[in-house]
């Protein structure tokens, strides 16, 4: 798969789009496949919004995150391409989606130009949604296990690893700041929309829909 273009966008336009998101009282729209936005290769954070500007959007990322609701935002999704997500996991699933897909609690955080690296050879596959692709999920089979760098809100560097569901969110928005949705890399034959998924394949695994769909 060739890389994204690199968005063209100057540091002033960041800014002025990013100053429109935060005053306008109702919460930005979310943008879905097709909008060129999502596939160009967002610009890394080099100070082009300043410290109350930046705060206010993240809060703006958080409310709009949560009145999807989703556990992870991309700027991109809201039409800004800086390199810029937020994610949050604190949905209590049952006792065997918390086993079988190692998913815990992830407490809210922002991070500014994220990377990501496997840490194994291990791979996990589970169905994957997107707030960008309305009304489809698939499977992705993607690292169990990551270690992730990023720059805090306040300039810090961190370092950390994780695994299970984390791991994927992770992996899933740091995707979305080099232009790649989840379908790059799902497998195509899993694709079906939520209404299929909830009436067939809504299981901790995928392995019934994989014996069925032939993937």
């Amino acid at each position: 798969m060739s890389p994204a273009p690199v968005s063209r966008w100057t540091a002033a336009r960041l800014a002025e789009k990013a100053a429109e998101i935060v005053s306008d009282q109702e919460l930005p729209p979310i943008v879905q496949a097709g909008h060129p936005v999502l596939r160009t290769q967002a610009i890394p954070f080099d100070g082009q919004l300043d410290d109350a500007l930046l705060t206010a959007l993240i809060e703006v990322m958080r409310r709009t995150m949560h009145a999807a609701p989703g556990v992870g935002l991309a700027a991109p999704q809201i039409g800004l391409p800086l390199r810029l997500a937020v994610v949050e996991d604190m949905w209590a699933p049952d006792e065997d989606v918390v086993r079988m897909r190692n998913r815990t609690p992830l407490p809210f955080f922002a991070v500014l130009n994220p990377a990501y690296a496997p840490l194994g050879n291990e791979r996990a596959a589970f169905y994957e949604g997107c707030l960008s692709v309305r009304g489809y999920t698939a499977v992705v089979r993607r690292p169990a296990r990551i270690e992730a760098r990023w720059t805090t809100p306040g300039g810090a560097t961190r370092r950390a690893e994780f695994a299970g569901w984390q791991a994927r969110i992770l992996q899933h928005e740091t995707d979305h700041l080099a232009g790649t949705l989840y379908l790059d890399k799902a497998e195509v034959r899993s694709l079906c929309t939520n209404e299929e998924y909830s009436a067939r394949w809504a299981h901790p695994t995928p392995e019934a829909a994989a014996r069925e769909l032939g993937f």
